[in-house]
């Protein structure tokens, strides 16, 4: 796969998938731009990018702010002229806990950047690529967007709106030159998943892998490929698709 000299976008991208799929993206040849809250974290990643020879944009971004988007897309675009590729991964999870005791307080935080973040920031998005009669989106769902997650309800809610999200707007974008597909990652090995162990109950370290067919958790970088692939001119005539890369999951 080659973006030599193309401009790609990551929400998310200081740590966990989002950093992963920066790296690959700069081994590839692509320009990098950083969107995150996390500052420290965010430089960090870029620092990475530059070692590996990308010349890398960090921009401080609340994904769930209009204002603050629309800022870092018209950054990306100051800095490198376009937008070829966007993976909007920001997202959070904070739960724990089944529907009869859950906390309106986190859903509404967990809808504002989980659905809300996507929303706008596909918006910012899809307006410039629309100028350039190109360009290819990534949206991170979840499995728990096909299936039930106990105790993650709003979570699972989120996800399985994300996925509507980008179904509509690839449909809506189709024969515009950009493609909109999704990437439903199963348990993958990243902080969020060692949240989810430290709140649930005792075994869930040992249960979680084996909710794959393959015994295992997935890895940050298992997920990238998965996301260059749906940017590559390889997937030309894929979009609207929700891509599971979950180990055999939903085959059970």
């Amino acid at each position: 796969m080659n973006f030599d000299n193309k401009t790609v976008l990551i929400t998310g991208g200081a740590a966990g998938i989002g950093r992963a799929t920066a790296l690959q993206f700069a081994k590839h040849g692509a320009h990098v731009v950083i969107a995150d809250q996390n500052a420290s974290e965010g430089q960090a990643t870029v620092a990475q990018l530059q070692a590996l020879g990308s010349d890398a944009l960090f921009v401080e971004t609340d994904v769930s702010d209009a204002s603050s988007v629309k800022q870092m897309v018209a950054a990306c675009v100051e800095k490198f002229g376009r937008l070829d590729c966007a993976v909007n991964n920001a997202g959070v999870e904070l739960e724990w806990a089944p529907v009869a005791e859950g906390d309106e307080s986190l859903f509404d935080r967990i809808m504002a950047v989980n659905v809300k973040g996507v929303w706008l920031c596909l918006r910012q998005e899809i307006r410039q690529m629309l100028l350039q009669k190109t360009g290819a989106i990534v949206n991170i769902a979840s499995i728990a967007a096909m299936t039930a997650a106990p105790n993650m309800a709003i979570y699972a809610a989120s996800k399985h709106a994300v996925i509507g999200l980008t179904r509509t707007a690839a449909v809506e974008t189709a024969e515009s030159g950009i493609r909109i597909n999704a990437v439903c990652p199963g348990v993958i090995e990243t902080a969020m998943t060692e949240r989810a162990i430290e709140k649930g109950s005792e075994g869930l370290e040992s249960y979680l892998p084996r909710i794959h067919a393959m015994g295992r958790i997935g890895t940050a970088d298992e997920v990238a490929n998965a996301i260059l692939w749906l940017c590559s001119d390889e997937a030309s005539f894929t979009t609207g698709a929700a891509l599971p890369v979950e180990g055999g999951r939903l085959a059970r």
